[in-house]
């Protein structure tokens, strides 16, 4: 009896710390989780910071078009139109058409901020949930999912602006004249509205997407103790 006695002691004595500092890392971890509100707010704050970066990044001058990765190029339905351009001495009409293309997209740029913030405010936890656990783009993923559509219908009057203030369909017109005035040369309609704002939009989400990539994977992209509490976990 007096050993079992002693047997119980030493267990007492050698598991219960054991044990005792699990439960201390098991509340620590409890400490540090993000609540779920914690959660939605830094993944709305990682779109939010996301955008102004990417946002900040296009509206610069060469901002599409010294980025070789969303530049605006020549549309496919007249792609025949600027290589018969190019071979007759005209690629000078040629490339003052896509450069305008991807200043309209530049100068538009800067109106997509408040659009972008306005659509990141009906993630559920559920989403974020979700993102959090998903790939590097998972938040811009389902961000463009969820909002392209309003954000096309939003974007495209301020890209068609845009485009009338910088001469793109100026340009358009003077090199398609040229092109027309060849012997034999038809070419197809074009809606250069929606191909400029599919365009834009488009490199806007690839940039976002960039910035996103950053927050997740390197701590000094982390600008606010939010995003440094949901991510850095």
């Amino acid at each position: 009896m007096r050993k079992l006695c002693i047997l119980a002691i030493l267990c007492v004595t050698l598991i219960t710390p054991t044990y005792a500092g699990l439960l201390d890392d098991f509340g620590i971890f409890l400490k540090k989780s993000p609540d779920e509100n914690t959660v939605i707010a830094g993944l709305k704050e990682a779109l939010t910071v996301g955008t102004e970066n990417a946002v900040g990044s296009v509206s610069q001058v060469d901002g599409y078009f010294g980025n070789e990765i969303i530049k605006i190029l020549m549309p496919e339905k007249i792609q025949k139109v600027a290589d018969v351009l190019g071979k007759v001495g005209y690629q000078q009409q040629v490339d003052d058409f896509i450069l305008s293309m991807n200043r309209a997209a530049e100068k538009a740029a800067p109106e997509a901020l408040s659009i972008f913030i306005d659509a990141v405010k009906d993630m559920t936890f559920q989403d974020a949930r979700g993102i959090l656990s998903g790939g590097d783009t998972a938040a811009t993923d389902y961000f463009e999912t969820k909002t392209s559509d309003t954000l096309y219908e939003r974007f495209k009057p301020i890209i068609a602006s845009s485009m009338n203030e910088v001469g793109v369909t100026r340009a358009y017109k003077d090199m398609m004249g040229k092109y027309l005035s060849l012997p034999l040369m038809q070419a197809e309609s074009l809606d250069l509205d929606h191909y400029v704002t599919n365009k834009s939009l488009e490199g806007l989400f690839y940039m976002v997407g960039e910035e996103e990539k950053k927050i997740r994977t390197n701590p000094a992209a982390r600008v606010t103790d939010l995003l440094k509490t949901v991510f850095g976990k």
